[in-house]
């Protein structure tokens, strides 16, 4: 973790795995970096995390899929509140979309 950078550079190529990169980090409190290059959950793959997140799309595109049949279309710019235990998956990314995913716990 450094204390400076740039959302959008470097951006790591496309293949393998989204990469989750930690840019801040104190007691209950993560800020993270999240690029997909056309990622999606693993079918039958729900997210129910024990904090509440806050997610912006800060380039491309992504939908997000709820447990109660909620769907959200994303676009650069356009942000979410999750709460706790709220089930929920990435159903599809554009390329180089980045996420900056915020995680409070509670």
């Amino acid at each position: 973790m450094t204390d400076r950078g740039n959302l959008l550079d470097p951006l790591p190529p496309p293949g393998g795995g989204e990469s989750f990169d930690t840019l801040f980090e104190r007691a209950g409190t993560r800020i993270e970096r999240i690029v997909s290059h056309g990622h999606a959950s693993p079918p039958g793959f729900w997210y129910d995390q024990d904090e509440a997140e806050w997610v912006v799309v800060v380039q491309g595109e992504a939908v997000l899929a709820f447990a109660d049949g909620e769907r959200r279309e994303m676009r650069a710019g356009d942000w979410a509140t999750i709460a706790p235990h709220r089930r929920h998956r990435v159903e599809s990314t554009g390329p180089a979309t980045v996420w900056l995913a915020v995680h409070v716990d509670c």
